[in-house]
């Protein structure tokens, strides 16, 4: 299953590889392939010094953070995404928040699943009936269901 990871999440994992959503993306990349948009590698460059602040790390304690998270994402260059592609989906979240436009554009392209803690954002393109979103609690519920599998193959 291709799930695109939004600007929230991958933060979020970087903050906390220890939580929920950071052993989502570790461990779950057994199961799943992440992907995101490349200019989130920039985002996050960007709000290094905010990060840092946020978390408490040293410059190395995020490196660390920062590699153990990212190797399990594919950053996907937004070029290869189609105008068009992009158009529509700018359309479709200019009223929640545009910001996420690429991120809809890429789960559309890979035809994947967006994964994002944004519930407004869920919200508002479930009212729209776009199907390709996902809550962090369903997709803790799919990986259960994926380990679950492997542990019966097993016996």
């Amino acid at each position: 299953m291709k799930i695109i990871v939004d600007t929230n999440i991958v933060f979020s994992a970087i903050l906390n590889s220890q939580g929920k959503i950071g052993q989502l993306i570790i461990s779950g990349s057994k199961f799943f392939n992440f992907y995101t948009v490349r200019l989130l590698k920039d985002e996050i460059a960007e709000h290094k010094d905010k990060i840092l602040k946020i978390s408490g790390f040293t410059n190395e304690q995020f490196t660390k953070s920062y590699e153990i998270i990212t190797k399990r994402i594919t950053f996907v260059d937004e070029i290869l995404i189609s105008d068009n592609e992009l158009i529509k989906s700018h359309a479709l979240v200019a009223d929640i928040d545009e910001n996420d436009a690429l991120f809809v554009a890429l789960t559309n392209h890979l035809n994947g699943k967006l994964w994002t803690g944004d519930k407004k954002l869920i919200a508002g393109l479930q009212r729209k009936g776009y199907p390709n979103t996902l809550s962090t609690h369903k997709l803790y519920e799919k990986f259960i269901e994926k380990q679950l599998t492997i542990r019966r193959r097993k016996r």
